[in-house]
């Protein structure tokens, strides 16, 4: 397929796999763009040497354009930026903050900036700042979540119709046919995350894979509001956030009961009870662990027969 996404990032498939923290390392990276995607390092988990390392390291590991995702959030995300500039990454995705403050700077510099974004007010926002494509994540999605609680589903369309750059949906996505709907929607690629979670060159912890594959329906939920919305597994942890929640605890209540590390304690270290599992909906979709090149090939094949069994169909 030849679009505004293969186009803009010189891939073969417009299939982007998150910049997720403490999963998205080199290796993952470099698996999915030798496999025909988009890889990206994830580096809101990393700090500033193991980013630069996991950097080099993925150049030597693919001769395939790869990317660097930046949570603005991030403290250290000027530091992130003078890594990447130094290094010549040319692909940056950021999210969960302001595109206008590095989006001027790296396009200066030749890097293709994409943004994220869970509601129309701020795609009009990255669109003005300049990016050269945006990631619109329904809130069935992991990690780091919308306000709004707007499904994928209506978030692309409605997306579509106020931008004419091209646009990557996010949230729910780990197969072929979920990929077709998205592009039905308006969508010109799609940006998976939880299914390359759960594969074999992912970094995370195999006990998060374990809970990955074993989680069902209605086994996350979206948490944290008074904080940043994240979707979590249930677990130990997610039980004692949610008594926070009930009893109306402040933002620094909260802050104080998360401390540091939770993320990595869970989905890097591998503590499922009280560590922090972020995942998206569709987790209750995977069955199983494997490898990138055939979960690129699988959502391939099915997209192309789902594609040639709705061609001509008519209501």
């Amino acid at each position: 397929m030849n679009n505004s996404i293969t186009s803009l990032f010189n891939i073969k498939y417009p299939i982007i796999q998150g910049g997720m923290i403490w999963c998205s390392g080199w290796k993952l990276a470099s698996a999915v763009s030798n496999a025909g995607g988009l890889g990206l390092i994830g580096t809101g988990s990393m700090r500033l040497e193991i980013a630069e390392e996991h950097i080099k390291k993925c150049a030597k590991a693919t001769d395939k354009p790869f990317g660097v995702n930046i949570p603005l959030l991030y403290p250290y995300s000027d530091e992130i930026i003078s890594i990447v500039l130094k290094e010549k990454v040319k692909i940056v995705f950021t999210s969960a903050g302001n595109p206008k403050k590095y989006t001027s700077v790296l396009k200066e510099n030749g890097v293709t900036v994409v943004h994220v974004v869970a509601n129309k007010k701020f795609a009009l926002k990255a669109v003005e700042a300049g990016v050269d494509a945006i990631v619109a994540e329904g809130f069935e999605a992991g990690g780091h979540n919308g306000f709004e609680e707007t499904t994928t589903m209506v978030l692309i369309p409605m997306i579509r119709e106020v931008v004419d750059i091209p646009l990557i949906a996010a949230g729910g996505i780990a197969s072929g046919k979920a990929m077709y709907a998205a592009m039905a929607l308006g969508a010109d690629g799609v940006q998976i995350g939880s299914r390359f979670a759960a594969t074999a060159e992912s970094s995370a912890h195999p006990k998060f894979h374990e809970e990955i594959v074993k989680a069902d329906d209605g086994d996350t939920v979206l948490t944290l509001k008074q904080i940043v919305p994240v979707r979590l597994i249930k677990n130990d942890f997610l039980k004692k956030v949610q008594q926070l929640e009930n009893k109306g605890a402040t933002k620094e209540e909260f802050l104080q009961f998360l401390g540091k590390g939770r993320a990595r304690k869970g989905m890097f270290e591998g503590d499922t009870i009280e560590g922090e599992l972020e995942i998206g909906q569709v987790a209750s979709m995977i069955r199983s662990v494997e490898p990138v090149a055939k979960i690129i090939a699988d959502i391939v094949t099915e997209f192309n027969q789902v594609s040639e069994k709705m061609s001509g169909r008519k209501l």
